[in-house]
């Protein structure tokens, strides 16, 4: 009787996670990835719209760079976005994946023009704006304990349950401009003109210098503090916090407490530099767009600085993009993608190779 030998297979390719790789490299890698994604943009855009690769290169940075107006209202948007960043980080870090940045700005920036609302000229501006600081922090936090609390005690989901938390916010919001505006029934609130921030040389400056100056805090409260680290070891393994003493609950809802304040801090920041008012859309999807930012950024304060710049730069050129070459949005939406999946791709690369492995036969001798 014949006798078949089986043979074994091994993948011809296989995927292996790098022991380490240098910052430069890393670096030069990520630059390569977004050079190489303006170049598939650039030829997208003179096979799809007609346009001069050159010239979508230059509007691309024009969007946000082609003038002084343009590059203060960079800075602000950035400004926005990284605060926000910041306060989703802690969570994260913690692996608590909130997904109510938006809801808890939002009920912050309530709070506050709340305060603004009813309060008005009644007390002097600089009394007034502490109060609408102090609103708006505790009902950002507020918002987030909820949450923190149901998932120490009880394991609830957190991101499906601060994500409906946002809904919830946004029918506050909704609620209170009908009650504001019960006079001429438009839902809109207009300027309220108490509870405004002083100009330090334009009206955008202060509210980049406090940003800039909450990052540095927070990269400190991560790093160098005993309650960063043990939001770390949280994030790491909840049975070895447990093991070494950590108590795990305290540490969630003190975190997202912070996160919370954090988010409400953003909110005041946006009505009391910024808008002056309110509506359903004040924070404008920016507390999703948070959640990118922070982990390009891999939770680092620091480095969310460029992360969020990298993200309003794609906004502002795209918007930019579809004015010059008067295409609809989805078109500059295509580029923004394209450019954030090779970002994204890249980090593959950074911390995976790809291997080589020679098939043999059983008996024989792999690699």
């Amino acid at each position: 009787m014949q006798k078949h030998e089986k043979h074994t297979r091994d993948p011809r390719f296989h995927i292996v996670k790098r022991a380490g790789m240098s910052r430069g490299k890393a670096l030069l890698i990520r630059f390569l990835a977004i050079l190489a994604a303006l170049l598939l943009c650039s030829v997208l855009s003179t096979l799809l719209i007609g346009a001069n690769p050159l010239k979508f290169i230059s509007t691309l940075f024009s969007g946000s760079l082609g003038s002084s107006r343009r590059i203060w209202k960079f800075a602000k948007d950035s400004a926005v976005l990284l605060c926000i960043s910041l306060a989703v980080t802690p969570a994260f870090r913690m692996r608590f994946w909130n997904l109510g940045g938006e809801g808890q700005v939002l009920v912050g920036a309530l709070a506050s023009i709340a305060c603004a609302y009813y309060l008005r000229d009644s007390i002097p501006n600089p009394l007034l704006l502490l109060i609408m600081l102090v609103a708006a922090v505790l009902a950002g936090a507020f918002w987030g304990l909820f949450p923190a609390i149901c998932k120490a005690k009880w394991g609830t989901n957190e991101s499906l349950f601060t994500l409906m938390m946002n809904y919830v916010a946004t029918y506050l919001v909704a609620f209170a401009l009908m009650e504001w505006t019960k006079a001429d029934g438009s839902s809109t609130l207009g300027e309220v003109a108490f509870g405004h921030l002083p100009r330090l040389y334009n009206e955008y400056l202060l509210l980049i210098l406090v940003v800039l100056a909450l990052t540095v805090l927070v990269y400190i409260y991560l790093n160098y503090t005993k309650q960063g680290y043990e939001i770390s070891v949280v994030g790491e393994s909840e049975k070895t916090a447990r093991y070494i003493g950590i108590n795990v609950g305290r540490v969630i809802t003190r975190t997202v407490l912070v996160s919370g304040a954090i988010c409400g801090l953003a909110g005041f920041l946006i009505v009391a530099a910024l808008d002056h008012s309110i509506t359903t859309a004040t924070v404008g999807g920016l507390g999703f767009t948070a959640i990118m930012v922070s982990w390009l950024a891999k939770f680092n304060p620091l480095i969310m600085v460029g992360t969020s710049a990298l993200i309003i730069f794609l906004q502002q050129g795209g918007a930019e993009m579809s004015t010059i070459f008067n295409v609809s949005s989805a078109f500059p939406n295509i580029v923004v993608g394209i450019i954030l999946f090779f970002i994204i791709g890249c980090e593959f690369f950074i911390h995976y190779q790809i291997k080589s492995r020679v098939s043999h036969k059983k008996g024989g001798v792999g690699k």
